[in-house]
């Protein structure tokens, strides 16, 4: 078959996937021209995933001039002896989005509310898109938040074990696929053993909207079908502004059951409330069952999001985003105020329990980070809404990405 030809890969010096390749592909780097940008899509669209533009050493590309403007790429030489495992490396990039990649759900009762958040941030520069989730089983059920992602925003898949139709041991692979900056796909996986004869009823503790210093209490039914005596011995709780009390237990010759009923006290703060209860038992199969709890603490006005990233914008240019700000009754906006005049917001003379809030950002010459405080006015009284924290990152344009746009 004679000795295989050596092989290159052009890749940007910038992107992610290149600075995730290890050291003995990053090697003997040339450059050559490209007259135009006609190939440049084709040549992007095939970094970082399936597709990869492999050329023959020595070989030239191909390209209509269609520009004097000049494009420098580097290009990554390696010789085809080694196989070029750049699918593996280039999704290592990607993988870096997630703080989590696995999750065990434990023993969970049948029927209950159990989901898990894997959460994913841009901590790139460019965009990011996700395209789809798919799972290898029927008893996890995925979903995406948020698919378009600018510089350090973040989304997540929500994973829900399908516990009113699977019972026994189950697992599921959960393969999210990216396809900008570059394609990528990356594996999460999530693995549970559903009970068949413990059920809460309801699914869950909803606590629901819950206005601040007013507090909640909930009642979860817990029983356990069979003949095999069974108790709880103890409900725990990482959270503090959680009060737990257990009924004494009803028997009969085929269940067991008991009252599970939370109380959340009045001075916990305003935000959301999610957690789990878990219900020590006596089975040594499973001695812990987990339960969990969700719920909102809704001051008399909140704004989300309260830390608003604008993303990356470049000298003179701007970009807007909304602030969403609600309340328990009608109320007007009336003036929004910065120490800074590059961002600005509209006030809103409408009374509404509900306000839409367009926050603009208009850069100027200074290079790099802006932090300020945005500090909502409205007719409930001074003070009301919380402050908002926006983020913005002022940078240039790349000189070549200029000299390529140019005329």
């Amino acid at each position: 078959m004679g000795e295989p030809r050596p092989r290159h890969v052009v890749l940007w010096n910038t992107s992610p996937v290149a600075e995730s390749l290890p050291a003995h592909l990053k090697c003997n780097f040339h450059r050559f021209d490209l007259h135009s940008m006609a190939s440049l899509p084709s040549v992007l669209s095939r970094l970082g995933g399936r597709r990869f533009g492999h050329t023959p050493l020595g070989a030239t590309p191909m390209l209509s001039s269609l520009s004097a403007s000049r494009l420098f790429v580097s290009v990554i030489v390696a010789a085809a002896t080694v196989s070029l495992p750049l699918v593996s490396f280039a999704q290592e990039w990607a993988t870096k989005l997630f703080s989590v990649t696995s999750h065990n759900f434990g023993t969970v009762a049948r029927g209950s509310k159990t989901e898990f958040r894997f959460t994913f941030r841009n901590i790139y520069k460019e965009d990011l898109h996700v395209v789809s989730v798919r799972t290898s089983c029927g008893c996890t059920s995925p979903v995406i938040t948020k698919r378009d992602l600018k510089t350090h925003e973040t989304g997540d898949v929500v994973a829900t074990f399908n516990t009113r139709t699977f019972l026994g041991q189950h697992g599921a692979t959960l393969t999210v696929t990216i396809d900008k900056p570059y394609y990528a796909e990356v594996q999460l996986r999530v693995a549970g053993n559903i009970r068949g004869d413990v059920t809460f009823d309801p699914p869950f503790m909803d606590l629901g909207n819950v206005d601040l210093g007013k507090g909640s209490e909930r009642t979860v039914r817990v029983t356990h079908v069979g003949s095999t005596p069974w108790e709880i011995k103890d409900v725990r709780s990482a959270n503090a502004n959680f009060e737990v009390q257990l009924s004494k237990p009803t028997h009969t010759a085929s269940q067991s059951a008991y009252d599970l009923t939370l109380k959340l006290k009045a001075d916990a703060p305003a935000g959301y409330v999610k957690g789990q209860l878990i219900l020590v038992t006596n089975d040594p199969r499973a001695g812990q069952i987990p339960m969990d709890v969700e719920g909102r603490i809704v001051a008399d006005v909140t704004v989300s999001p309260q830390l608003l990233a604008l993303g990356i914008v470049q000298p003179g240019r701007s970009v807007t985003k909304n602030i969403v700000v609600r309340a328990n009754r009608p109320f007007r906006v009336t003036g929004v105020t910065c120490s800074d005049g590059c961002f600005t917001c509209p006030g809103k003379e409408t009374a509404a329990t509900v306000q839409i809030l367009p926050v603009t950002f208009q850069a100027g010459d200074t290079i790099g980070k802006i932090e300020r405080q945005l500090k909502v006015l409205t007719d409930l009284g001074e003070g009301a809404v919380p402050s908002v924290t926006v983020q913005a990152i002022v940078e240039a344009v790349p000189v070549q990405q200029a000299a390529a746009s140019g005329p």
